[in-house]
């Protein structure tokens, strides 16, 4: 009797142990680092300011973008971030004053409108970012559109093409003179 009892608390502690046993052995998913929302974050390990949920909100055909982050400096110094877009020439300069965050498109703060952004919705272009004398990191953002109530407010207009005007004609002299009125 004694032994069936040992053999039955054998059977038990290894049925708990298999199927508890995993979890002592796989990573546990409170423990992986990811964003929790649409955007992305950017950490420059060279450089002291970091981006907090990234993301751009297009128009419908991907001319214009609004991106959309908070920026923040943990540091006792001001600083500066430099955001190069792919495919536009002229980069994007934020300064961040000494503890503080920078936010674009949220708590009633506007956007940084991107002119000639070229992606649709739905894709991801490359943005390079750098602060201080870190050689800064290259990092995909997301298009998004405004098809979630929480983004419509953020779709840019597209920039208004300039009305074709009509010339005015101009008098054209010409060599014969008409003959001045008699009095």
């Amino acid at each position: 009797m004694k032994s069936r009892l040992v053999a039955s608390a054998a059977i038990s502690a290894l049925v708990l142990l298999g199927a508890t046993g995993c979890t002592f052995i796989s990573p546990q998913s409170t423990q992986i680092e990811y964003s929790a929302s649409d955007g992305v974050n950017v950490s420059d390990s060279d450089g002291p300011l970091d981006v907090r949920n990234a993301f751009i909100v297009a128009n419908e055909d991907g001319s214009v973008g609004n991106f959309v982050a908070a920026v923040v400096n943990p540091t006792t110094e001001k600083a500066t971030l430099t955001m190069t877009v792919a495919g536009i020439d002229k980069p994007f300069t934020v300064s961040v004053p000494a503890g503080k965050t920078v936010s674009f498109g949220t708590e009633g703060e506007e956007p940084l409108r991107i002119d000639r952004l070229d992606t649709m919705p739905g894709a991801t272009i490359e943005i390079h970012f750098q602060s201080g004398d870190g050689a800064g990191t290259k990092t995909e953002i997301p298009v998004l559109d405004g098809s979630l109530p929480y983004y419509a407010d953020l779709v840019p207009e597209a920039e208004a093409e300039p009305e074709e005007s009509t010339p005015t004609p101009e008098p054209v002299p010409s060599d014969t003179a008409a003959p001045a009125p008699s009095e």
